[in-house]
């Protein structure tokens, strides 16, 4: 027979670090949690004889004593009690529950409901629901449902945040119906790591086992939780919270037990229920065990058991990799918990190589996080890690991968030197020389600093550590893309925002997504224009229609102008034949004067109509930018053109003063 087990069994993270908290403040006097630390009678009458006792309300805290805030967390009103009342008090909050708090809060202060999904009777969900504005607890997927199809509450603002030891098929089932039926809800899977990992191997284990032992206390969530996954698939489930209650007829017959604990199962209970099994094992008179077969696939059972126990004083070597959960933030480091007796912290130099890179916006207390050990100082009992010199380690194979299959990446332009720039990506610093960085020769590559830039690998030498990539291949096939899908869609009158590339004498060059259209120098404007640049500059932003297009050719004319700032039609809104006009005169001919009547509506007066008598050319009686008044005497439709005459006006003159005498 077979003993196995769980790996993941026994304290968690969050409870570890609240016990070791109690028994370091239990040395300098008594302390009190505010409810049970953990759920489990056994650990708790070990905790009270190193000084660690329970008060249930805040009231009934020991004068002199220190309150620790257990890792479930309290409200937000329980914290000012304490200090209204002058209490000290320690936070042993577990971090992925302060998370938890940080996010309702942010979302109750966007005016958003908050949806927790676990046990509303839960010490956890009741601190999450302090933090929180207005809020809702569904204890399953079930009741979620039944609330959202009652009146309106499907179209309020839904922010949905998981208990942490919350099951994970539960939490799936609600995200899969919110996903369907409230589109505005916003989900935070919160469901602790550690948890969903402890809830899979209990899983796998007891589909492989013929019994399954789950040890820790009754009362606790988490050990109930575990008893549930194991039930539905052993046929033979026992809780057990003391090796005492053990007996052999739990496991008669079976072939393999499995062996699991709850979050707030202390080491030694595992050890000494373990260690009575094998005992019991060996001594039975049927079917005797060696130590070869009490722990399952262990040479020695009982000191691999001792080696998975004390796996928290595991030791670390530079060059190693790690996960943790980061439990403090300062300006200079991120403090991290490996699971081990030593201090860990990540310098704030060490998180990224991107400039850009802001800690409070990318790490959060509670986060897991991987980094490379770089140092360990068993003097200081500190560990220095770095998650740059990780992301660079990874990012080697990620930048070989992408030059392999053509992939796009993205990274950030960190320096310039006198032959291109360097770009880091994933880590990896890449090299884009001048030619391909997308940039007209010669111009200035200092605009790209701090930007972020897609690029295409093109060598990787990693012995050399010199990596390779081109910003221009990625913008010649984003070009070549958008040309595919212009010249698929374009017809005439289609209207483009595009970008001035170049100018010419006779008119505009304008890219319209991946290709260029010429716009004439007759079509950027009503007026008259000497050179493209009275209208545009190259880099200027316009808006264009297709006047027509030459696919053989690959052609295409834009116009510029618009028809309603068409001049003649404002003056044929604004003027008719008899009308005046103050006109300015721009050009002489030798058959008369051209006048201004509107910008960019120009009149003739003949050289007969400028004056009450005969004159020999127009500038003898009229100057260039003169005011003058002239009667609008015809108007061609056809042809656009309008006659003028200032005689006319003078004879009417004449004609009043004849009147009057």
């Amino acid at each position: 027979m077979r003993i196995k087990v769980a790996r993941s069994a026994g304290y968690c993270f969050g409870v570890r670090r609240a016990v070791d908290m109690a028994m370091g403040l239990a040395k300098n006097g008594r302390v009190e949690t505010l409810g049970p630390l953990i759920h489990n009678r056994e650990a708790l009458a070990e905790l009270g004889r190193h000084g660690v006792h329970t008060a249930e309300r805040v009231e009934d805290v020991t004068p002199g004593a220190t309150v620790l805030i257990r890792a479930h967390g309290v409200p937000e009103r329980v914290i000012r009690e304490l200090e209204e009342r002058g209490i000290p008090y320690g936070d042993a909050t577990c971090p992925f529950v302060a998370k938890i708090h940080r996010i309702v809060r942010e979302e109750s202060a966007a005016g958003r409901l908050i949806a927790i999904i676990g046990d509303e009777t839960h010490p956890e969900v009741a601190g999450i629901r302090g933090h929180a504005g207005e809020s809702v607890v569904f204890p399953d997927a079930e009741a979620m449902i039944s609330w959202l199809r009652q009146g309106q509450n499907a179209q309020k603002p839904l922010s949905v945040v998981a208990q942490t030891t919350a099951r994970k098929i539960n939490w799936e089932q609600c995200v899969k119906f919110l996903k369907k039926e409230c589109t505005n809800a916003k989900i935070f899977d919160t469901i602790c790591s550690a948890t969903d990992e402890r809830q899979k191997e209990a899983e796998r284990l007891a589909a492989e086992s013929d019994v399954m032992l789950v040890l820790g206390d009754k009362l606790s969530s988490n050990t109930r939780k575990l008893a549930e996954i194991a039930r539905e698939h052993c046929p033979r489930v026992y809780t057990i919270e003391h090796a005492r209650e053990l007996c052999r007829e739990m496991w008669e017959g079976g072939r393999q037990v499995g062996v699991t604990a709850g979050a707030s199962t202390p080491a030694w209970i595992m050890k000494e229920v373990v260690n009575k099994m094998t005992e019991e094992l060996k001594t039975a008179q049927t079917e005797p065990i060696t130590a070869e077969a009490a722990v399952a696939d262990n040479k020695n059972g009982e000191e691999s058991f001792e080696t998975m126990l004390e796996a928290s004083i595991k030791t670390l070597s530079s060059g190693d990799r790690v996960t943790g959960v980061v439990t403090g933030i300062t300006s200079g480091e991120v403090n991290v918990d490996l699971g081990v007796k030593q201090a860990a912290y990540i310098p704030v130099s060490e998180l990224s190589d991107d400039p850009n890179y802001k800690v409070e916006e990318n790490i959060h207390v509670g986060d897991e996080i991987e980094a490379f050990v770089v140092r360990v100082s068993d003097v200081d009992g500190v560990i220095m890690l770095s998650k740059k010199k990780l992301d660079s380690i990874r990012g080697w194979d990620i930048v070989e991968e992408a030059k392999e299959n053509h992939t796009v990446m993205e990274g950030v332009v960190t320096e310039e030197n006198k032959g291109g720039i360097v770009v880091m990506v994933k880590g990896v610093r890449v090299f884009v020389p001048a030619s391909q960085s997308g940039l007209p020769k010669d111009t200035p590559m200092t605009g790209l600093l701090k930007q972020n830039v897609k690029l295409k690998i093109t060598e990787v030498t990693r012995a050399r550590r010199r990596v390779v990539g081109s910003i221009r291949a990625v913008q010649q096939e984003e070009r070549r893309a958008k040309a595919e899908e212009v010249w698929a869609t374009i017809e005439e009158g289609k209207e483009y925002t595009g970008v001035v590339k170049s100018l010419t004498q006779y008119g505009a060059f304008v890219d319209i997504g991946g290709v260029d259209g010429m716009v004439h120098i007759s079509e950027l404007s009503w007026g008259r224009v000497r050179h493209p640049s009275e209208v545009v500059k190259v880099g200027d932003t316009v808006k264009v229609y297709v006047i027509a297009v030459d696919r053989e050719k690959k052609k295409i004319s834009l116009g510029y102008r618009r028809a309603e700032d068409n001049p003649w039609t404002k003056f044929i809104s604004t003027y008719s034949i008899g009308d005046t006009a103050t006109v300015k005169i721009a050009k002489f001919m030798p058959f008369g004067a051209f006048a201004e009547v509107l910008p960019g509506v120009d009149g003739l007066i003949h050289i007969s109509q400028i004056a009450d008598h005969r004159i020999g050319k127009p500038e003898d009686v009229l100057q260039i930018g003169q005011e003058v008044d002239a009667r609008i005497i015809d108007i061609d439709m056809d042809r656009q053109k309008i006659s003028l005459s200032i005689r006319a006006l003078l004879e009417d003159e004449q004609g009043e003063d004849s009147d009057e005498q």
